[in-house]
């Protein structure tokens, strides 16, 4: 298994859990946007590997365009969803 598909894993699981309607705000919210944070420069680094190992690199994008408008309350939490979508099929599609 190579770099950027553990990694698309892992920023996968955690926009799935951001994802999910009253765990995820209430996270953001008490932490005062930390984990938007962190995903971004996630999301930096598995753009950075699936580059480097010629992987698709949309989720990825998707993932940094997320952390920058997800502090919009419910855009946020379907633009969530839909980068763990897209996250956990490329590391499936890589890992197969």
């Amino acid at each position: 298994m190579t770099i950027s598909a553990i990694l698309k894993w892992i920023t996968g699981g955690l926009e799935a859990m951001v994802g999910i309607p009253l765990i995820g705000g209430i996270l953001i919210l008490s932490t005062l946007w930390a984990p938007l944070f962190i995903l971004l420069g996630l999301h930096i680094l598995t753009l950075v590997f699936s580059i480097r190992e010629k992987q698709n690199t949309h989720g990825s994008i998707l993932g940094i365009v997320t952390s920058c408008i997800a502090w919009i309350p419910f855009v946020g939490m379907i633009m969530h969803i839909i980068t763990a979508i897209f996250l956990l099929t490329d590391a499936y599609k890589a890992t197969k």
